[in-house]
């Protein structure tokens, strides 16, 4: 894979390494209170997604907060890119979603994305053009205008995740990136991490959904009790080598008992088991929406089934095997997820025209004024009023 223009790293680069990382938290007096990450090393290389897993409080997130320069490490050492992360060159080259977004709630999310790209220091013209793509392609370009404060957890998420891209980066840091998201918007961000990872990005993924990490990390580590307990690639941990799984089409039944007798010579009947396959609940789902929308059913929430923002995946780069995956990713949905879902003219056409009647009525509406001529024409009660006044004044002035 070409590695992206300016950078001239290869797949075998360290983008992370940790050695010996310790923290522990102290009280008030200076007493060790927790020892959230004891004695951990791990190497994250570049284009590959890493995860990090374990329960709550086993101290994945006092790790990324590491990894980030949030934190001061009590022991051991952390490069990110050879540098310290605490190098601010070396932070303008990280996307971080975390856990919760903490967001301005009244601004939009177009002025979001701009006020991010602004902190990158990226042109007016690159803001806005990126903006642009991350909207449509986290499915809230037709909700651009409403602030932040208004969206839901997942819509946060999606706004979340656009700013986290913004500044197109080398190593993208998630924090429980799915949590809020419905099925579509979960397929899509795995889908997109993908994607990022094939143009050779590097990407830590931590999770509570274990499905999400098996469905796209290339190697995990799972903490506990600020411990690395188990460690390596999934298709090796996951693995069950004593087992072997046969899939074929449906047998007539003469054909199936052939099999399992020739089967039970050299195994225990207890031990073979025969079962009708099934699809996963997330694979069913979107085949139901899918089928929703190629009926051109509409939705007013965010939607789906968008491309990946062009600059992310690589508008300079040559007709690829990335670009082919890109496409392959973002196709299914474009034919009929088109801004067509989002059809805004009828609406102002009858705005328009509500507008124009009541333009049109409001010379006619003023009906009441009509009595003012009669109480402001009589010149004899003027007249008299006026000669009062010019007695009483006259009297006082002479």
């Amino acid at each position: 894979m070409t590695p992206p223009p300016g950078q001239t790293a290869t797949s075998h680069e360290v983008v992370v390494a940790v050695r010996g990382l310790t923290k522990v938290f102290k009280d008030f007096w200076g007493r060790p209170k927790a020892r959230a990450v004891d004695n951990v090393d791990f190497e994250v290389r570049q284009g590959e997604v890493f995860g990090l897993l374990g329960p709550n409080g086993s101290g994945k997130s006092t790790t990324v907060k590491m990894l980030l320069g949030l934190l001061y490490p009590s022991k051991g050492h952390i490069e990110v890119f050879g540098r310290s992360p605490r190098h601010v060159v070396t932070k303008a080259r990280i996307g971080y979603l975390p856990e919760e977004s903490y967001l301005y709630r009244y601004l939009d999310s177009g002025e979001t994305l701009d006020f991010f790209g602004n902190l990158f220091q990226l042109p007016k013209a690159d803001r806005d053009k990126r903006a642009a793509q991350l909207l449509t392609m986290v499915g809230l370009n037709q909700v651009q205008h409403r602030t932040v404060g208004e969206f839901s957890k997942g819509m946060q998420r999606r706004i979340g995740l656009a700013q986290a891209l913004i500044n197109d980066p080398d190593l993208i840091i998630l924090d429980e990136p799915t949590s809020g998201l419905d099925p579509i918007g979960c397929r899509e961000v795995k889908d997109l991490i993908v994607a990022l990872a094939r143009r050779g990005k590097t990407i830590i993924l931590s999770s509570h959904l274990l499905a999400d990490v098996e469905d796209v990390c290339d190697r995990v580590v799972i903490y506990y009790g600020g411990r690395i307990q188990a460690m390596g690639p999934l298709k090796d941990l996951l693995a069950t080598p004593d087992s072997v799984r046969i899939t074929a089409p449906a047998l007539p039944r003469e054909t199936m008992q052939r099999v399992l007798d020739i089967i039970r010579k050299d195994v225990a009947a207890d031990d073979v088991r025969v079962d009708i396959p099934t699809q996963n609940l997330e694979s069913y789902f979107l085949g139901v929406v899918q089928k929703a929308r190629q009926n051109d059913e509409s939705t007013s929430g965010a939607t789906g089934g968008n491309r990946v923002a062009a600059y992310l995946a690589g508008e300079a780069e040559s007709a690829g095997q990335t670009d082919k995956i890109l496409d392959r990713l973002a196709a299914p949905a474009a034919p009929v997820s088109e801004p067509k879902v989002v059809v805004p003219e009828p609406e102002e056409a009858v705005q328009e025209e509500k507008l124009k009647a009541l333009l049109e009525t409001k010379p006619a509406a003023p009906v009441q004024p009509a009595p003012k001529p009669s109480v402001a024409a009589p010149p004899a009660d003027l007249s008299a009023a006026d000669a009062k006044l010019t007695g009483l004044l006259g009297g006082k002035k002479k």
